[in-house]
């Protein structure tokens, strides 16, 4: 083809000059071309920065950016990453150039992706107290600060069903008190079961079905203790965890 026409498809791509005598050296050179790809973005000024970050986690392999991981200027990431050898963190590198970090992989996924957007996803076969290693590892300060007032919640929100006790109630009634029972149910008393007993248990010759209502309340542990004083007779406390 002729040079005019070379031109042509660069004035239609609009890609600078340098940019495509990069990608003809590359044409020519596959080595060249392999490494263009690997991780590299252009500027406005036609020069490449590399911007992909690989990092080997106790085996296992994340990709992300420098952006990404060194938002916080006090991180072991912003360190590691650093081109001023006097400041840089002295960190090899295996067979493909990932950095080698010693670090329990399962856990370096809440990490980044606090890193990638800011919030604090932990999935559930994870503990929060080892997010917070991690955490104190990287030295991410404001995640230090979030597992930390994560760990609190969970601790009082324990704390508070162990303190609660639900008691279960069983009662006694005739068919045609039913409708009754179940309209004056209230106090925060709340429906289980309704089990059909039969007429075996009529001790007179009224040849009414009778019935077992089983409700249940949660109470907190003073109030459950005076529940246990002040239960009558008719309405008896059958179990409670």
């Amino acid at each position: 083809p002729s040079i005019s026409f070379k031109f042509f498809i660069i004035s239609l791509l609009q890609v600078d000059l340098e940019q495509v005598d990069l990608i003809q050296l590359n044409q020519e050179d596959p080595s060249q071309m392999e490494s263009l790809s690997n991780g590299v973005n252009g500027n406005t000024n036609g020069k490449l920065k590399t911007e992909w970050v690989r990092l080997n986690i106790g085996g296992q392999f994340f990709v992300t950016t420098k952006t990404t991981l060194c938002k916080n200027a006090h991180s072991f990431f912003y360190k590691l990453l650093q081109d001023d050898p006097s400041v840089s963190l002295m960190t090899d590198k295996d067979e493909t150039g990932a950095y080698l970090i010693d670090r329990d992989p399962q856990y370096f996924p809440p990490i980044l992706n606090y890193l990638r957007h800011g919030k604090l996803v932990i999935e559930k076969n994870l503990i929060e107290e080892g997010v917070l290693e991690e955490a104190e590892f990287y030295n991410i300060q404001e995640l230090i600060n979030l597992v930390k007032e994560r760990i609190k919640e969970r601790d009082e929100k324990k704390s508070t069903q162990q303190n609660v006790k639900r008691v279960y109630r069983v009662i006694q009634f005739k068919e045609t008190e039913i409708t009754q029972m179940m309209s004056t149910m209230s106090d925060g008393w709340k429906f289980e079961q309704i089990v059909n007993v039969g007429s075996h248990y009529n001790y007179t010759n009224d040849d009414h079905s009778e019935y077992l209502l089983i409700v249940s309340k949660e109470y907190g542990i003073h109030e459950y203790i005076n529940e246990l004083d002040g239960s009558d007779k008719r309405k008896k406390i059958v179990q409670h965890v």
